[in-house]
């Protein structure tokens, strides 16, 4: 084998774990394509064999073909003039085998921006654009621009795996960070309240650390998704789920922490603090304008904890993401004595 030529063979629902392994292992090769290998796999081009990432096979490939830098040189190519590739879109994100891309109103010809993407990335088989959110639910509004048009599928993040369907869930790539973090910050045997569960966005994680979590999500197609991912990372034993609204959801006995994912966390805050035993720790999330930083979210808190007689001390406060211009999506973390 010639080492210009590898590529590892991996089912294809694994290739977005695997290309990231291989990515930490240093032997992913950015400059060829991701290509079919048959119905079930996929070719994932190395520089050399993988040692730590597992894979069906390693392959010398016939006729391996070059990978173009970036969206922008794949649609020159296409003739698209520079004031057209102005207004492609400049932000997408690869979600399991979907590509999920924000178009300009004005983009033209957004079929040949879709094939582009899946050029661009291999590893998926569809693009969607972004709609809006609406509804009591915040149902999502997407449309297929290229590809097979399948949209559900299975994204996995340091090992956490989400089934989800883009026409019915909504699933933000930029809350990584924190889905990893919010993992990381528990302790097997906590017991957990999440009070906006959605898909098990942050009870997945936490229960997979050993979390005892208590899931509340009233979107019906949100909590179908919530328990079959339960059992998709087999952490159903220490996930109770509940299709409510978490102000109907009983804590006994109290939680040592509750999550609040949610923008308009705040307007729950009596009922976060009814859940929260005496010490015990509030990961608030909600939406505030630059000038409000940290000011507002961190009254909201000390507003809520005077009404119970209890007292606030905030341990960390996070940027998540930009929601919109001159608004943060951020996160407050407190511990309510």
């Amino acid at each position: 084998m010639t080492d210009e030529s590898l590529a590892a063979v991996v089912a294809k629902p694994d290739s977005e774990t695997a290309i990231a392994s291989l990515r930490s292992e240093g032997v992913y090769d950015e400059t060829r394509k991701v290509r079919e290998h048959d119905a079930e796999t996929v070719e994932l081009p190395v520089t050399d064999p993988p040692g730590e990432t597992a894979v069906l096979d390693v392959i010398e490939q016939v006729a391996p073909e070059r990978r173009l830098s970036d969206l922008d040189d794949h649609l020159r190519e296409m003739g698209w003039t520079d004031a057209e590739i102005e207004r492609a879109p400049k932000s997408w994100a690869v979600v399991g085998s979907v590509v999920l891309a924000t178009f300009p109103e004005d983009c033209p010809r957004r079929e040949e921006v879709g094939d582009a993407l899946l050029d661009l990335h291999g590893e998926a088989d569809t693009v969607l654009a972004r709609g809006g959110i609406s509804g009591e639910h915040r149902e999502p509004s997407v449309s297929v621009v290229a590809g097979a048009g399948d949209t559900e599928t299975v994204h996995t993040e340091h090992g956490t795996r989400y089934a989800l369907d883009f026409a019915e869930v909504m699933f933000s790539p930029g809350n990584q960070a924190e889905r990893v973090r919010m993992g990381e910050a528990v302790e097997p045997g906590e017991r957990v309240f999440d009070m906006f569960a959605g898909i098990g966005y942050f009870t997945l994680p936490m229960a997979r650390a050993g979390a005892e979590v208590t899931a509340a999500e009233r979107n019906p197609a949100s909590f179908r998704f919530l328990v079959e991912n339960a059992m998709l990372n087999d952490v159903e034993a220490r996930v109770s789920a509940f299709r409510a609204d978490c102000r109907d959801v009983e804590i006994d006995p109290k939680a040592d922490r509750v999550v609040m994912g949610y923008y308009e966390a705040h307007e729950y805050l009596d009922a976060a603090l009814d859940a929260l035993k005496p010490g015990g720790l509030i990961h608030m999330h909600e939406t505030t304008p630059e000038d409000l930083l940290w000011d507002r979210p961190v009254l909201r808190l000390r507003e809520a904890a005077a009404s119970r007689d209890r007292e606030v001390e905030v341990l960390d406060r996070r940027r998540v993401k930009s929601h919109s211009e001159g608004v943060w999506h951020v996160v407050v973390d407190a511990r309510m004595e």
